[in-house]
């Protein structure tokens, strides 16, 4: 009895244990965190290689996980050389592909904790991949039959499989966009707001995960329809200001004679009808991120009084003289050839080059249609929510697969939801529910 005693309350058993985490990512920081600290670890967090050194140099650390990439420091230069200043510190890494791997000779002795917490947060966070439709996989019996046939369609993706329904025969393919020429990205790096597995899906996610944790002005241009605005929220929900308002607004949809007052605000008595003050866009932002949508579409001399704004970090509001100082980074989004518009004086040129200091493009739906399976299985999980399950006919996916896209994923989205409404009772979407709601000539 004696024994057993000392042997429970033997040091090792209780002392706590210090492990630093290096990630951009502040929600995977804090999942990671929250489990070590319930197996009693003290965790300190860093944004990047920088905080990591630092953070390491004053806690002593007994091991240090770090994500696959770092905002400043590349990553393979890093590992090298804290392996050499900290050669007793375990080195973990979550860039394999089934939990991490160790980076040095050093072995914790309590590393299978430091295991099992790297698993349970990487599996929450492959669950979330892909949004919902991830999680429409692990359900995948509310939306498939089984079939022999499915298995021998090894060209389609599988996480779309699972939404297809049985069927004899189909000219089911899958269209291979163009891939770029630049190195293979890891499928690692996929950020849960975007849907796909293609490289150019995974190009945009590895920007925005470079971005993101910078105060860079933004310039997202894409097609109408591509998930400019959820690009905006990708690079905001991994910035430092994400606890701060995502401020959006589209300057194409509100009236020129009224767009400044909403930019900028405006005092009681500024123009007719103006019966009280009000607050702006860019200031109900301070702290945190004004996303412009349609910046092409501002008149010429509202951006002259944006570039101030943006030059001076200063507005002031109409019908008011005094200026008021605002903190926001700004992340803008167009559909048009914006470097064409400002060398044609449509736009102006020095606004331009001050918001298009790092660009992302989204690509159109026809440059990725190996990620339309995803994509429909993606919102056939979200409309399961409002009305019963629908599964889809591989010959309707045929005919998604066939067509060109001109309003890109948006347009999908539409598409799949008038299917749905037209199969009515039936629990699959067949060829004749798909409608794209052409004019018939």
């Amino acid at each position: 009895m004696q024994a057993s005693a000392n042997a429970t309350s033997s040091e090792p058993r209780t002392r706590t244990r210090t492990a630093v985490i290096a990630s951009a990512d502040r929600s995977f920081r804090h999942r990671l965190s929250e489990t070590l600290t319930g197996l009693r670890w003290r965790v300190d967090e860093a944004a990047g290689g920088a905080e990591a050194w630092a953070a390491a140099a004053l806690a002593a650390p007994e091991a240090i996980i770090v994500d696959s990439w770092l905002p400043d420091i590349e990553l393979n230069e890093f590992l090298k050389d804290f392996s050499e200043s900290y050669p007793h510190v375990e080195l973990l890494t979550t860039n394999t592909h089934n939990g991490a791997q160790a980076r040095n000779g050093s072995r914790s002795p309590y590393r299978q904790e430091l295991l099992y917490a790297l698993r349970h947060c990487q599996d929450t966070d492959t669950s979330s991949w892909n949004s919902d439709a991830a999680r429409a996989v692990e359900h995948s019996e509310d939306f498939v039959a089984s079939s022999s046939t499915a298995t021998n369609r090894n060209a389609k993706p599988e996480l779309a499989e699972n939404f297809l329904a049985p069927a004899e025969d189909s000219a089911l393919s899958v269209v291979t966009a163009t891939q770029p020429a630049a190195p293979q990205i890891s499928q690692s790096e996929r950020l849960p707001e975007l849907v796909g597995n293609s490289q150019r899906i995974l190009e945009v996610s590895r920007r925005i995960r470079l971005v993101a944790p910078r105060i860079t002005p933004v310039l997202i241009e894409g097609p109408t329809g591509s998930g400019k605005e959820i690009v905006a929220e990708g690079v905001h929900r991994l910035s430092n200001r994400s606890r701060k308002p995502f401020v959006a607004i589209n300057c194409a949809a509100i009236p020129e004679a009224l767009l400044e007052a909403e930019l900028f605000g405006h005092t009681r008595g500024a123009f007719t009808g103006a019966v009280q003050g009000r607050v702006g866009r860019i200031e109900s932002a301070d702290g945190g991120t004004l996303f412009l949508d349609e910046i092409g579409e501002m008149p010429l001399a509202l951006q002259s009084k944006l570039l101030r704004f943006v030059e001076s970090g200063e507005l002031q509001r109409v019908g008011d003289n005094e200026r008021v100082k605002v903190d926001v980074r700004i992340i803008a989004a167009t559909h048009q050839p914006l470097n064409e518009q400002a060398k044609g004086g449509n736009f102006r040129a020095d606004l331009y080059y001050r918001l298009a200091v790092f660009l992302i493009h989204t690509p159109p739906l026809k440059e990725h249609l190996e990620d339309l399976p995803l994509l429909v299985a993606h919102f056939l999980e979200l409309m399961s929510r409002d009305m019963p399950v629908k599964r889809i006919d591989p010959l309707a996916v045929d005919r998604l697969m066939a067509h060109d896209w001109p309003g890109n994923v948006r347009e999908l989205e539409h598409v799949l939801e008038r299917a749905a409404i037209l199969a009515g009772d039936a629990t699959t979407i067949t060829v004749r529910d798909i409608d794209f709601g052409l004019m018939q000539s």
